[in-house]
């Protein structure tokens, strides 16, 4: 069994924090379009919510995995997507490489108070011209003695408005794509970085998302996070924990969203009955509510993968895939059966509709998560054919 009684005293704690600090806060944050991020960051770390594997000498719990794929999915009982999403780039997007192959200076000046919630991360992976596309990145970091002077930009960075600092990926040399990049620490009060602008987005709205440039901006190169031209590397295994969260974090709004659909169709009539009685409604949420089972135990499996050591990227990819086709899957259907009110801002399955569709885009799109299955069943064109 993944999850014991320990696993389950934490779940019931986070819980209580969300029903106490942040779920009664939601509806206000969505409106203004910005969540507390410093606020809430530093309740969640003083909890020790936001180091719960990672090591304990830089305030971690020194848990295993299983209590990180445990938050992820408890975090889905916050009621929006965007806090969530802002917490995992916290966890299980920015630091991830930090806690495994950062020095001991980076990850004390990093990786400590990203724990302790005293500060607030955000990865800058994307550009506008390269999204999916990682290695196609323009930013570059060269280098000018025992520092890196930074140009560039980047775009769609959770957390970007309020964030302390990005873990950068940058080219840091003229080598292959994939063997000249390097992740850096960049301080946001750096001189040179600028939040040009926070975006409007259709979901997602208490999120702020940044577009950020950097013009000459100088670090030190103890800033690097482990070897040069290992970036590129490191970022594709931190992609697969933040795939894994963003399935993982999928679960509990889904099912939420199919309890409030079951709530409203049963107390809504139409012609004489009640929309639920109607056959059709209670088999496809019935539906619904197995793919989501489905989907929990393919993440759970992947979770266990990776916990024996083992390569989960497949299992991974899987998991964010499916995460993302069921979210819209059951935001749509859910969406229908509320009728006229589905399609009103005030209610719980417009949110959901808005938020969900970002997974099958975010950290890598539904194509790409396709080509890398495709590449582990031996089916990509120039691919020898396995038997």
């Amino acid at each position: 069994m993944l999850f014991t009684s320990e696993h389950e005293e934490v779940r019931r704690s986070l819980q209580k924090v969300i029903a106490a600090e942040i779920n009664p806060h939601v509806d206000a944050w969505e409106a203004e379009g910005r969540f507390p991020a410093h606020d809430v960051f530093k309740k969640l770390g003083a909890l020790g919510f936001l180091g719960l594997n990672k090591p304990v000498e830089y305030g971690g719990m020194g848990l295993d995995y299983s209590y990180a794929l445990l938050m992820a999915e408890e975090v889905g009982g916050i009621r929006c997507g965007a806090v969530p999403m802002a917490i995992g780039v916290q966890t299980d997007m920015a630091t991830p490489a930090l806690a495994r192959f950062g020095s001991d200076h980076v990850k004390r000046q990093f990786l400590a108070p990203a724990v302790s919630g005293d500060q607030v991360a955000c990865i800058g992976v994307s550009e506008p011209g390269a999204g999916s596309d990682v290695a196609s990145i323009k930013t570059t970091a060269r280098s000018d003695g025992d520092d890196y002077v930074i140009t560039g930009g980047k775009m769609w960075i959770t957390n970007g408005a309020q964030a302390d600092w990005i873990c950068l990926l940058a080219n840091t040399g003229d080598g292959p794509a994939h063997r000249n990049k390097s992740l850096i620490c960049v301080p946001m009060s750096e001189k040179g970085v600028t939040v040009a602008r926070t975006l409007d987005k259709l979901g997602m709205r208490s999120s702020d998302t940044a577009q950020i440039f950097f013009d000459e901006v100088r670090v030190p190169k103890r800033n690097r996070i482990g070897e040069e031209g290992k970036g590129f590397t490191y970022q594709m295994m931190q992609f697969q924990e933040e795939r894994l969260w963003g399935a993982a974090a999928c679960l509990k709004p889904a099912e939420w969203i199919i309890d409030q659909t079951i709530e409203y169709t049963r107390g809504r009539q139409a012609f004489g009955k009640s929309i639920l009685d109607n056959q059709v409604v209670h088999f496809r949420l019935a539906e619904l509510k197995t793919e989501v089972e489905l989907l929990r135990s393919l993440i759970y499996r992947a979770a266990e993968q990776m916990m024996a050591g083992e390569d989960m990227t497949t299992l991974a990819s899987m998991a964010k895939l499916k995460a993302g086709r069921l979210g819209r899957e059951v935001s749509d259907a859910c969406m229908q059966y509320w009728g006229g009110m589905g399609y009103m801002t005030e209610t719980p399955v417009t949110r959901y509709y808005r938020d969900s569709r970002l997974t099958s885009i975010a950290g890598g799109a539904d194509e790409v998560m396709l080509s890398i299955i495709a590449k582990a069943m031996g089916t990509l064109p120039g691919m020898t054919n396995r038997s």
